[in-house]
């Protein structure tokens, strides 16, 4: 009889792989791995924590947030009336008035040079 030629392949040790995706660990702290689990069990499928974990960032990523929080336009008005009235402790009071509302306007916008380089502020219409 001929000998067969056929090759057996050798069993690998281990567990088999469950996915190709690269593993990444983290550290979670003992309320946060609980919060995760709680997630997990109110869901109809009762996911593993790993599949917990990657629901929970995936929805966590489609959120869209505001580019800049909104801020409370009466607050900031606010904030500016009671820099104007310190302001107008300090100026001269024998200045003019035209002089008065420019110094204000100065001290209250700060000097041009500093405005034009900030960055967190809308750029001015019509410059």
């Amino acid at each position: 009889m001929a000998k067969s030629n056929k090759v057996v392949p050798q069993n690998r040790r281990g567990r088999p792989a469950t996915g190709r995706d690269p593993v990444t660990a983290i550290r979670l702290s003992i309320e946060l791995r609980e919060n995760v689990d709680a997630w997990a069990a109110k869901q109809p499928e009762a996911p593993s924590r790993s599949e917990a974990i990657r629901r929970l960032v995936e929805l966590g990523l489609q959120v869209k947030m505001p580019a800049r929080p909104v801020s409370n336009p009466g607050r900031k008005l606010r904030a500016q009336e009671l820099a104007t009235k310190a302001i107008e402790k300090m100026i001269d009071p024998a200045a003019p008035p035209e002089e008065r509302a420019q110094r204000r306007s100065r001290l209250t916008k700060g000097p041009t040079e500093f405005r034009e380089a900030r960055v967190d502020l809308p750029k001015a219409k019509g410059k």
